[in-house]
């Protein structure tokens, strides 16, 4: 059978807004291949670029948490990739040079060709003038650049579960391999999203001693503690309800948390909650985006309480592996994150429901483009 020159996408064309459009197929090169999308997960930087589109950005093809069959394979790329057609892969959002000291050592995500604020190309994030187009993983097929990043999913497991593995592996790193959790730590999560989530899950399978998660009075919120406790969370606390830095005092018998993990989006006061609820020689988290400066930045409680404060965003390859294998044996429960399924004409709708403007209860949202 004759495959379609076209295919179908849900492009962002405006701020808040995509329509289906059809995109040329990209015509066979050695250099890259093409991905048959199964799934593509719907991740809280859609929102971002859905609500705020950038003229420079748009229109574009969102959604890079992609899961798919390898349909096609340039000669050059099967040199370099190590897959065949027919495997059913996960992609990551970055597209690294592959010879800067960052990837040299194993920290492609902060290559620069992966930084759309310096020009880089990524999944998810590229407009459609950038040839071919299909950059993004919300339509029925993906254009595979010459450095994918590729990761087989294993036997079993479903592709709307596979697509859980970006989300996850944020909750890993940041957690366990950058964060240092572990047997006899105490882990205090700010915000119940997704990546809140993650860090539960990966906090209980290093063997935290005591896992607390925060977040606020609205139904949305209320509906992720309960999951948070389901995933493992020792505690949940309603900040707009109770007293933050007193319960969590009154939870650690004095002691406070060995690591925060600041995922909350929004204001800043999750910033200055975090820095307090350290404990001495504690190590602060910050990998939720503000977009604005701190007022009265207290840098003297770090140097008082010897505190260790990061920076992070992304994953590493490593962590990535890791969230497969707790998919592929469901540990904690994690599937349970995996909430809703849209088609591609739903994609406004799966969008707007990160924001708590669509369907109730959803955690991580798949958009199906072949249904």
């Amino acid at each position: 059978m004759t495959q379609a020159s076209t295919v179908k996408a849900a492009v962002a064309v405006e701020p808040g807004r995509t329509e289906i459009q059809h995109l040329d197929l990209p015509p066979p090169d050695p250099a890259t291949g093409l991905l048959k999308v199964a799934v593509t997960g719907v991740c809280g930087s859609d929102w971002g670029y859905y609500q705020n589109l950038p003229k420079s950005r748009g229109p574009l093809v969102l959604g890079h948490e992609t899961v798919g069959h390898v349909m096609r394979i340039g000669s050059l790329a099967a040199q370099q990739w190590r897959i065949r057609e027919g495997d059913l892969v996960a992609l990551e959002e970055y597209l690294p040079c592959g010879h800067c000291d960052f990837c040299r050592s194993g920290e492609f995500r902060l290559c620069n060709a992966t930084d759309w604020r310096l020009g880089g190309t990524r999944y998810g994030a590229t407009p459609l003038s950038k040839a071919p187009g299909l950059w993004g993983g919300f339509a029925q097929y993906q254009h595979l650049n010459l450095n994918t990043v590729f990761h087989r999913v294993p036997d079993g497991v479903s592709p709307r579960h596979a697509a859980l593995a970006l989300p996850l592996s944020n909750g890993i790193e940041w957690t366990y391999l950058q964060g240092g959790a572990g047997p006899g730590k105490t882990v205090v999560i700010q915000g119940p999203g997704q990546q809140g989530l993650a860090c539960v899950v990966a906090a209980r399978e290093a063997g935290a001693e005591r896992v607390i998660v925060t977040g606020l009075s609205n139904a949305t919120d209320r509906q992720r503690l309960a999951l948070a406790r389901e995933l493992g969370a020792d505690a949940t606390i309603d900040i707009e309800e109770n007293d933050l830095l007193e319960t969590v005092a009154d939870l650690t018998g004095g002691h406070m948390a060995d690591l925060v993990i600041d995922c909350a989006s929004g204001g800043t006061a999750s910033v200055t909650s975090a820095m307090q609820l350290a404990r001495k020689r504690g190590t602060v988290i910050l990998a939720g985006q503000k977009r604005q400066a701190v007022p009265q930045f207290d840098s003297d409680l770090i140097i008082a309480n010897f505190l260790t404060v990061k920076g992070m965003r992304g994953h590493s390859y490593a962590s990535v592996e890791l969230a497969l294998q707790l998919i592929a044996g469901n540990r904690h429960r994690v599937t349970a994150m995996s909430t809703h399924v849209f088609s591609l004409e739903e994609t406004d709708l799966a969008l707007r429901s990160l924001a708590g403007l669509g369907v109730d209860g959803a955690i991580h949202m798949t958009i199906d483009p072949q249904s």
